[in-house]
């Protein structure tokens, strides 16, 4: 068996898809069917069951899917103690940040990344945390950071920072920055038009079932899914918003708002870190982890 071909059968068995394979991995799909056909060829088994909605694994390819992980673990362990040996480590992460935490974090973590190890590669996609845990389980990502997250049969979580919610409003002319506006209820924002991001944005799901708890519900003025756009529309009087004290600090007007705490009850998210159960880390993974912490650490603090 090839390395190659073993690293080919894995990635389509994972996205469950001979074009979105082709697409990770830069090459044509003619070319990637013929390479994991070969491979069905030389063991003598169908390793995938083709159709017009994808490719899935049979038991056969669920078995080798199994231990190809396990070779490639290996192939990328013995890189990096390699790299070691050249005196740092190497090899490629890729992680995964939902919208408001990529715009604070992506700058200080890719410049820590880039100093304590040199010789690995850094990719950072953004997006929402249902989007993001499901690119952690096929393999597309090795790290996610999550908000509200659960631990399943295929990810790992571990608590990381917990965020307060605000009330984010346009600031009025002439209003001086302080002193800040008094505390607002839960129940009084439920009076307020919202720019919220839409189903199932993790934000979005956890304001909905605090505010159903004490029987009410948001008024959704507008579902917009990104941080900036949501800052821009309340700017220009669209509504209000409720996201963290960070996303505004980061925002290109941070002075263009205020922000007022919210009471009875507080609105908190938690952010976790997510890793797969399903491949063991690496040690350019597992430094990478300890990075995060500590760049969210000084960021948070």
């Amino acid at each position: 068996m090839d390395l190659k071909q073993i690293e080919y059968f894995v990635r389509v068995a994972e996205l469950g898809s001979f074009t979105r394979a082709a697409v990770a991995l830069d090459m044509a799909q003619p070319a990637l069917s013929r390479q994991v056909r070969l491979l069905e060829v030389e063991l003598r088994q169908n390793l995938l069951v083709r159709n017009g909605r994808g490719a899935t694994p049979t038991e056969a390819g669920k078995l080798l899917l199994e231990h190809g992980r396990g070779i490639l673990h290996q192939v990328e362990r013995a890189r990096e103690e390699l790299g070691r040996v050249r005196g740092g480590l190497a090899g490629r992460v890729a992680i995964g940040l939902p919208s408001s935490l990529a715009r604070v974090l992506t700058v200080p973590l890719t410049r820590a990344f880039r100093q304590q190890m040199p010789d690995a590669a850094l990719s950072i996609r953004e997006g929402l945390s249902v989007d993001l845990q499901q690119s952690l389980v096929s393999g597309r990502l090795d790290i996610a950071l999550l908000y509200n997250a659960q631990s399943t049969a295929e990810t790992d979580i571990s608590p990381l920072m917990e965020e307060e919610l605000l009330l984010v409003q346009p600031r009025p002319p002439g209003l001086p920055e302080d002193p800040p506006p008094a505390p607002i209820s839960l129940k009084a924002i439920a009076q307020l038009p919202l720019v919220i991001p839409s189903r199932p944005n993790a934000i979005r799901m956890h304001v909905e079932a605090e505010m159903a708890k004490i029987g009410c519900r948001p008024m959704v003025a507008l579902e917009i899914d990104g941080v900036a756009a949501i800052l821009d529309l309340v700017a220009d009087g669209a509504g209000c918003a409720l996201l963290s004290r960070h996303a505004v600090a980061s925002s290109i007007r941070p002075s263009a708002f205020t922000t007022r705490a919210i009471h009875q009850p507080a609105l908190r998210t938690k952010v976790s870190l997510a890793t797969s159960s399903l491949r063991p880390s690496t040690l350019t993974q597992q430094a990478t982890l300890e990075l995060i912490r500590s760049t969210v650490a000084q960021w948070a603090g």
